[in-house]
């Protein structure tokens, strides 16, 4: 009976040694619309037109809650420090759904109530969402692919922003992917248009 208390003894001072994963960063980088929808606005389908947004695909260097920096050739570094809240193509797809909806008055659908009416349809790639070491710039690069009816014509059109960063740290690159993504979701709300 002894052994047991004495096992015990010896393992509390290790349990402040034992980490189950990396030290969470002391903030997390997300994404805020540089055109808001307006809290109180009412819409509805029956007087305005409605687009389904999916969430892009990405490239496994997106796959992660981390700020890519192209580091020149083919290499692919990340920034010390800096996490998104989540992955950058769920974050880009809510500023997506808002800038189209303050900017066009459209009704952004989601996936379950597409099933009803889908009414337009946009999907597409997130290429690139972070850092070109090289040119000291955040690039956020959309492929987008637009269905505007129930015919099945697409339409294909890349966008791409670029906005300069002074130094590669969290709080300089956050501006300025935030900068680069709002000017990206404005240039597809006026592409997609009313």
């Amino acid at each position: 009976m002894p052994k047991k208390p004495v096992f015990l003894l010896v393992l509390l001072p290790l349990a402040g040694c034992i980490s189950f994963g990396a030290k969470p960063p002391a903030s997390y980088l997300t994404l805020d619309p540089a055109a808001p929808v307006a809290v109180g606005e009412a819409q509805s389908s029956a007087n305005a037109p409605t687009i389904t947004i999916a969430v892009p695909a990405v490239p496994q260097e997106l796959a992660t809650q981390r700020v890519p920096v192209h580091a020149g050739g083919q290499a692919v570094a990340y920034v010390k420090d800096a996490m998104w809240v989540e992955q950058p193509s769920r974050l880009f797809a809510r500023l997506l759904a808002d800038t189209i909806t303050s900017r066009t008055g459209r009704v952004v659908l989601s996936s379950r109530q597409s099933q009803l009416d889908p009414g337009a349809q946009l999907t597409g790639e997130l290429r690139r969402f972070g850092i070109d070491e090289a040119g000291s710039e955040a690039v956020v690069t959309f492929d987008a692919s637009l269905m505007r009816g129930t015919a099945s014509v697409f339409e294909k059109r890349r966008f791409e922003a670029r906005v300069p960063v002074a130094k590669i740290e969290t709080a300089a690159v956050g501006a300025a992917l935030n900068q680069a993504a709002n000017q990206v979701a404005g240039e597809i709300a006026d592409w997609i248009g009313r």
